[in-house]
């Protein structure tokens, strides 16, 4: 491979777009509307979560609102007894969460006849459907799952066992032989192990605040962390934390906090709170991109001087800083006229891509491209700089190609889809010559096309308008072929249907993205979706683009 393969900027379509955006203000407005409603939203666009407000119900009895969590949970449960969203994997978690919560409830008692049989037989059902679950997996390489899952396991064994549970007749014979079990690919000694490890350190990693309900419970209160508001951002470690801590002011703190994230959510809870940090900058990254940033300009500049951190940036309070949040704050700032030095980046570098976070197990496609996005952007703005990050640019574009699936595609860990981690990935290496990086590109358009739904959309567990918003950038990335017949109308049919879902009444993104569980950034989705629809607009005017 020749040195000078990766490094000298080349022009992709979106790059084009940004710096000559085509004159069509159709979704401008949009786009400026969604730009306020973002800048005016302190906690960010994101649905509850039902395994975040079941860990909250278990271990927050005392915080106002939990008649509304017990209505939420039962009015959530699927038919076959299963709670969450996705494939039946997905849910493992959030029913071991539910399940739990209602027996606590039971155990709390009293509870009136009626709603007694209701969330008996609601734990009925959910300890049926974890029971038919394929117990060898796969399961999804969601946030610490290996220590959340074996946890949650033990808690509801441990509920089934206590008399008040096992002596109400109404429940029935159903906790004696249907008992949930470690599912294969879990240890049920992960929690136990982990906290031995925090034990022998003398305290518990900044890494594991987010999940710190997973090991809560092996923990004596002498060793647990500091809380500044909310534990790592989520109302589940923040109540298992509040249930052991010693009262102080930051024990007020994180309570008070925790009833404002309540009352912001309904008397629900999202995994994570509040999301402005990521937020902001993936909906600033892929509005810039498709051009769309004119109007809101001033405020996409705020954000970009305000979220850029010399010393990394973190998605959220309380959590590590790490490479995406870092990258993507870099981007930002080069795609709004703001470069800012991308040697934050630096510390996450292992020498041969970057780690999301100091003592990352999986690497993140997905992160290691905006990386590579943010280099680029820069060096545009600052090409003398060039010989500093061309050996970064080359090592990390090589770690991208050599992840592709056999079938042209990208995974991650962050996202269900593949076509998320596909459109990342694209766009990074759309802006590098070469034959190794055209092939890769070559190779991911014809696996986008040949996986297009007869309805002209794409996705994963059937078509969704942010999944097939990806498809079409990877589709508009390979522009030595964009123009050929089997591209247009590709593109036309996805133009179609992400027309008809945005004049659908009451259309709802779909949970896609990971954390402890699936979640929807309903903002991050729409400007995807908006700068899609953007892009197959003013296609045609762009002919002229390289």
């Amino acid at each position: 491979m020749n040195d000078h393969q990766y490094g000298e900027a080349g022009t992709s379509l979106a790059t084009a777009l940004v710096e000559h955006p085509p004159v069509d203000d159709t979704h401008i407005g949009a786009a400026t509307r969604l730009i306020s409603a973002v800048d005016a939203d302190p906690w960010g666009s994101v649905r509850p979560s039902l395994y975040e407000t079941a860990r909250v119900l278990s271990t927050a009895p005392w915080l106002p609102g939990g008649q509304t969590r017990v209505d939420h949970l039962l009015r959530e449960q699927a038919g076959d007894g299963s709670w969450g969203e996705g494939p039946a994997p997905y849910r493992l978690l959030p029913t071991l969460s539910a399940v739990e919560a209602v027996l606590v409830v039971l155990e709390r008692g009293p509870v009136a006849g009626d709603a007694a049989d209701r969330l008996a037989a609601a734990a009925a059902g959910g300890l049926a459907a974890l029971g038919a679950l394929p117990q060898a997996g796969p399961w999804p390489d969601t946030a610490a799952a290996e220590i959340l899952v074996p946890s949650l396991v033990a808690a509801v064994n441990g509920r089934l066992d206590q008399p008040r549970i096992a002596d109400l007749p109404h429940l029935g014979p159903w906790h004696r032989g249907s008992r949930p079990v470690v599912p294969g690919g879990y240890h049920a000694a992960a929690p136990e192990a982990v906290a031995r490890k925090c034990r022998a350190a003398g305290g518990v990693p900044l890494k594991l605040h987010h999940t710190f309900e997973g090991v809560a419970g092996h923990l004596p209160n002498t060793l647990l962390p500091e809380a500044d508001g909310l534990l790592g951002s989520s109302p589940a470690a923040t109540a298992a934390w509040l249930a052991s801590a010693r009262h102080s002011p930051q024990q007020q703190r994180a309570a008070d906090e925790l009833a404002a994230v309540a009352h912001r959510y309904g008397g629900l809870f999202p995994e994570a709170a509040p999301i402005t940090v990521f937020e902001r900058l993936w909906v600033a990254a892929a509005l810039a991109r498709a051009g769309l940033a004119s109007s809101g300009m001033p405020t996409l500049r705020k954000w970009a001087d305000r979220l850029y951190d010399p010393e990394g940036v973190r998605g959220t309070p309380g959590l590590m800083v790490d490479a995406d949040d870092t990258a993507m704050a870099v981007l930002v700032a080069a795609l709004v006229d703001r470069p800012r030095d991308p040697a934050p980046l630096a510390i996450f570098d292992n020498g041969h891509h970057y780690d999301c976070y100091i003592g990352e197990d999986t690497g993140s496609l997905s992160a290691n491209a905006h990386a590579l996005q943010a280099l680029h952007a820069y060096l545009r703005h600052r090409p003398e700089a060039a010989e500093t990050h061309r050996p970064v640019i080359r090592r990390v574009a090589d770690w991208l190609i050599e992840h592709q699936q056999p079938q042209g595609h990208w995974t991650d860990k962050w996202h269900a889809s593949p076509y998320y981690a596909t459109e990342r990935c694209v766009t990074a290496l759309a802006s590098l010559p070469g034959p190794r990086g055209r092939r890769a590109l070559q190779a991911a358009t014809a696996w986008v096309l040949t996986t297009q739904h007869g309805d002209g959309s794409w996705g994963v567990w059937g078509g969704t308008a942010e999944e097939t918003a990806y498809a079409v950038k990877i589709l508009l990335s390979a522009s030595e072929t964009a123009r050929q017949p089997q591209h247009t109308r590709a593109l036309d049919r996805a133009e179609t249907f992400l027309h008809e879902a945005a004049h659908t009444p009451g259309h709802r993104h779909p949970a896609l993205w990971h954390d402890k569980t699936l979640y929807a950034p309903e903002a991050m989705i729409q400007a995807e979706v908006t700068a899609a629809r953007h892009l197959l607009r003013t296609r045609h005017e762009t002919e002229y683009l390289p």
